[in-house]
């Protein structure tokens, strides 16, 4: 990593779950094991207290859901083996392809940082065993709502710029508004957020929207800047974001 003026450096905040890696995909593992182990009316009942936590804590927690879910389950063995699977899932797997990569070629032009919703178990866990936290060389920030830590990021990670990319496109907005200009939103059209979000109204809309996370490494990454980052992709209104994501949405 070069040493870099914090003056004029540009850092780039990376969501984990359906930005770097597919996590929808882990879902999908975790509720056929669900259902394997624990049958139609047990998947149904880890992933009812699995949204009541989500709702509760405003971010998602597969283990304090699955700590609910011991709950009259004490004697099955299957309970136990069932953290190991989570613990043990090969997250390494589900990077998305170019993720890597793309970090690596971020490393050439800025500060890559992780910056991630979640609990303080997990989703470390998920970081490191997905290979990420290494190719990040540690810089991982997980909040319960990196939303309202801004000026923490800013103060641990000084920069001229900031780049965060994301594949909840209201998140993004949230974010833009609190920090203006010297932000640049990234809307990373992948997993059920992404799918969630079309034809909803976004504003302030992306600065940019892109397919996959690799499609980042493909632009002229050394101009981002507080205006130059979009000669990339032309700025993007709410109408037209919203007409993007839906176009995305029906040729899937």
């Amino acid at each position: 990593m070069l040493n870099r003026d914090p003056a004029t450096d540009v850092v780039f905040l990376l969501d984990v779950d359906n930005t770097l890696l597919d996590n929808d995909r882990f879902k999908s593992d975790l509720d056929a094991r669900l259902q394997r182990d624990f049958g139609t009316d047990g998947r149904a009942a880890y992933w009812a207290l699995y949204e009541s936590e989500r709702v509760r804590l405003g971010y998602a927690d597969y283990l304090a859901a699955l700590q609910a879910f011991r709950e009259g389950r004490e004697d099955d063995p299957d309970l136990l083996r069932m953290s190991g699977y989570m613990l043990g899932y090969p997250f390494a797997e589900r990077v998305y392809p170019g993720a890597l990569e793309t970090v690596e070629r971020l490393h050439e032009l800025g500060t890559p940082v992780i910056l991630s919703d979640g609990d303080v178990v997990f989703q470390p866990r998920k970081v490191q065993r997905s290979g990420l936290w290494d190719a990040l060389q540690g810089r991982v920030l997980i909040y319960l709502h990196k939303q309202h830590m801004l000026d923490a990021v800013q103060r641990r990670y000084p920069a001229r710029h900031y780049v965060m990319v994301d594949d909840k496109p209201r998140l993004l907005a949230a974010m833009k508004s609190a920090m203006g200009e010297r932000l640049t939103t990234v809307f990373v059209r992948q997993g059920h957020y992404a799918d969630e979000a079309a034809g909803q109204p976004i504003d302030p809309a992306p600065d940019m929207a892109i397919d996959d996370i690799a499609e980042l490494s493909t632009f002229d990454l050394q101009q981002f800047g507080p205006r130059a980052c979009l000669q990339a992709v032309p700025a993007m209104t709410a109408s037209a974001a919203t007409a993007s994501t839906s176009q995305q949405q029906e040729s899937k």
